[in-house]
């Protein structure tokens, strides 16, 4: 019992670790969110949509994690190199956050006429998510060299804490679509939540650069 609670409490911070960054990441006006919004605005095929760019998401991530962790197998200096590019691009990132809530800004679902089948909708959710850049700079390189850092053991605590963001997130938009959408559309809720994206992206950096040298 005493080695479950330790495990525990040594998981709990990795999950809410890999939650935030995930969070923080995601939460953003584009075209994927826009897509899932209005698909819940027009509560068409939204579990299937919703689940795709969760799974998808979580297995960019998980991918991510262990193909840094075994590229950098017993190379500390590796590690402390990523570790300060990773605290680098969540601080400049953190700051961009930060300068749009200063921005009114909003988030629109577009509307559309046609009724497409299920395949087609989960053809253009796969666009919006596999076809965008930022996706794999994301999820594979930053997420996936955070998460790689950290014990072995609880690597798995941060892919889940990671994927259940973007769970969480999906599932909000699409089910939620008709009450988050007005909701979305005032500028200074955006302004907020940027507000806290930056806050938490400054967090997780300052605490990468103090892993970073920790060892030294």
């Amino acid at each position: 019992m005493p080695m479950l609670l330790a495990n525990a409490s040594l998981a709990f911070p990795v999950f809410i670790q890999g939650l935030a960054l995930s969070f923080g990441l995601i939460v953003a006006i584009g075209a994927q969110n826009a897509f899932v919004l209005r698909q819940g605005l027009r509560r068409e095929h939204v579990g299937g949509v919703v689940l795709f760019c969760a799974v998808a998401d979580g297995v960019l991530i998980a991918a991510g994690v262990l193909g840094v962790a075994h590229a950098l197998g017993d190379r500390p200096g590796l590690a402390r190199v990523l570790a300060l590019a990773g605290a680098a691009f969540l601080a400049a990132y953190g700051v961009q956050a930060l300068r749009r809530a200063r921005r009114a800004n909003s988030l629109h679902a577009a509307e559309g006429t046609a009724n497409p089948g299920r395949a087609a909708v989960l053809a253009q959710a796969a666009g919006f998510t596999l076809l965008n850049p930022h996706v794999y700079l994301d999820t594979v390189l930053l997420v996936g060299s955070i998460g790689a850092q950290q014990p072995a053991a609880l690597r798995g605590w941060f892919v889940a804490g990671a994927s259940a963001a973007s769970l969480c997130w999906f599932g909000l938009l699409g089910y939620g679509a008709r009450w988050l959408a007005p909701w979305f559309a005032r500028p200074r809720a955006w302004q907020a939540l940027d507000a806290l994206v930056g806050l938490t992206m400054t967090a997780l950096a300052v605490l990468l650069v103090r892993r970073a040298f920790a060892g030294l």
